[in-house]
């Protein structure tokens, strides 16, 4: 139990504020342990725990009670640092924090006898930040248990911390509130993460049906009967499935290495033309294996602008070609894709959705490179920047 300061030097009113802790349905007889080794006891009824004053976050403890249900300081420390629980306490007066050492490297400050909640503000990421200050505020007047999460930067590192406590001065003791800090970022990571994945398989779907419309189209300009139609798009279909392959191969079936050309070709295969428009995907690029986590990524990132062009670009209408090339040096390589002859636009198409973030998400994360779009009026040009090292792994 935590001794308010006030109450230090003073048997009385430390008896009092231990005596305030009991309920008439657990009193019984309480020893209560002073510093400098005094003790003092009392009688309460059917009461059975020891208040301790030696340990600023100390706890009531049975005098005479089974083992099995002995909970002394000791005790509560080691459930404590089991659950890496990180405790503190709030002067909801002077608006400064009390903070045990695991709440101090949680928050990654040095360990110090209290802390301004402005300190702590300054750490808590930006988007949050305000938030979270009129949270703290509400839950002096809002009753109930209450659980705040919030993001906190250090350096390159974001944590993500739950805060909870009890609202409406619910246990407030010599102005003081208590509560416990919670590091919840592998909780919040894995959160994002389904959510992402419950993301990519939606924008997926739509994306499926929007080309299997689209080659329907491309298909039917180089056929005469429902027929061919049919065995055509078959072919086209079975080639989008190989590709797909590549983009998200199935387990036990990966392979070390592909080479760059044949990755593009056999991705770009399901939307050339095999009539009088056939050869207007052009593929040119070096001789060199890429590695397979590096073919995934690569597979998604082409499969998605080939998407895209299949609905709005140039292999959206039959004169529309498509150049795949690339410049290198020692240390990087660069993909540009050139479309021409598409459809004119009258403006930069939004490149805020999912899609787009997904591309430049796995660029960045996976393959340390980057991605540009120039949107002229003979079509997109995207220039993809990869490192070489990264682009083999």
């Amino acid at each position: 139990m935590y001794v308010p300061a006030a109450t230090r030097g003073s048997a009385s009113r430390l008896e009092a504020s231990a005596l305030g802790l009991l309920t008439p349905a657990t009193a019984a007889d309480v020893v209560l342990s002073l510093r400098g080794g005094a003790r003092r006891g009392f009688r309460g009824g059917r009461f059975k725990r020891r208040v301790s004053a030696q340990n600023r976050w100390g706890s009531i403890m049975p005098v005479q009670v089974d083992a099995r249900q002995r909970w002394g300081t000791e005790h509560l420390r080691l459930a404590i640092d089991a659950a890496r629980v990180a405790l503190w306490s709030w002067h909801v007066d002077s608006n400064r924090f009390t903070m045990d050492e695991r709440a101090y490297e949680l928050w990654g400050l040095p360990s110090a006898r209290d802390v301004e909640f402005e300190t702590l503000s300054a750490h808590i990421h930006p988007a949050d930040r305000d938030r979270v200050r009129a949270a703290f505020l509400a839950t002096r007047s809002v009753a109930g248990p209450y659980e705040i999460d919030f993001r906190i930067v250090l350096g390159h590192e974001v944590r993500w911390i739950s805060a909870r406590g009890q609202g409406a001065d619910a246990g407030i003791v010599d102005r003081t509130m208590y509560g416990i800090f919670l590091d919840v970022t592998g909780r919040k990571q894995a959160e994002e993460g389904h959510e992402l994945l419950a993301g990519e398989m939606s924008h997926r779907v739509k994306n499926l049906l929007a080309v299997a419309a689209g080659l329907t189209k491309v298909t039917s300009r180089s056929v005469s009967t429902a027929a061919d139609l049919a065995d055509a798009l078959i072919d086209r279909l079975t080639a989008l499935g190989r590709a797909h392959d590549l983009v998200r191969p199935l387990p036990g079936q990966q392979g070390q290495a592909v080479l760059l050309g044949d990755l593009i070709s056999v991705l770009l295969a399901p939307y050339d033309d095999t009539g009088a428009f056939a050869g207007r995907i052009r593929v040119a690029v070096p001789r060199m294996g890429v590695g397979e986590r590096s073919a995934a990524t690569l597979a998604l990132v082409v499969h998605e602008l080939a998407t895209n062009s299949l609905k709005h670009g140039a292999l959206s209408v039959p004169e529309g070609t498509l150049d795949v090339s690339s410049t290198e040096d020692e240390r990087e390589l660069c993909l540009v894709w050139a479309e021409d002859g598409g459809p004119t636009l009258a403006e930069s198409p939004d490149m805020r959705g999912f899609g787009s973030k997904l591309v430049a998400r796995s660029i960045s994360d996976q393959l340390n490179g980057e991605m540009s779009y120039d949107w002229q009026p003979s079509g997109l040009v995207a220039t993809l920047r990869l490192r070489r090292d990264r682009l083999v792994a």
